[in-house]
């Protein structure tokens, strides 16, 4: 499950970024600090009710599309996903060879006795 937090800040930032705005004048439009606009995208702070509807006012779309999840998550934890099946081949791949090494000695071991 994520948390609402990230999901807020990736959609803040996925918006402001697709309407072509800087952090500076999304705050402007929004009536709030620059700081604070860092916070929610970095998932620091979440929105009062009030702060979210300027917000979305800002970015002129409805507040619920700031809470949804969005495609791009689900193509971070496929990411995530295929990332770690590869970890896991990597590491197979090398305990596989390093039990074929152990065998091998132990054969030469045996055959020299």
């Amino acid at each position: 499950m994520m948390n609402i937090r990230k999901i807020l800040a990736d959609n803040i930032k996925e918006k402001r970024r697709d309407k072509g705005l800087t952090q500076e004048k999304l705050a402007e439009k929004a009536g709030m600090s620059l700081q604070y606009l860092a916070m929610l995208e970095l998932g620091h702070k979440f929105p009062s009710g009030e702060m979210l509807e300027r917000l979305a006012n800002a970015l002129s779309i409805e507040a619920y599309e700031l809470l949804a999840v969005s495609s791009c998550a689900n193509s971070e934890l496929e990411t995530l996903r295929n990332d770690i099946i590869n970890e896991v081949k990597t590491l197979n791949e090398a305990l596989a060879k390093e039990v074929t090494d152990k065998v091998i000695k132990a054969l030469i071991t045996m055959g020299k006795t």
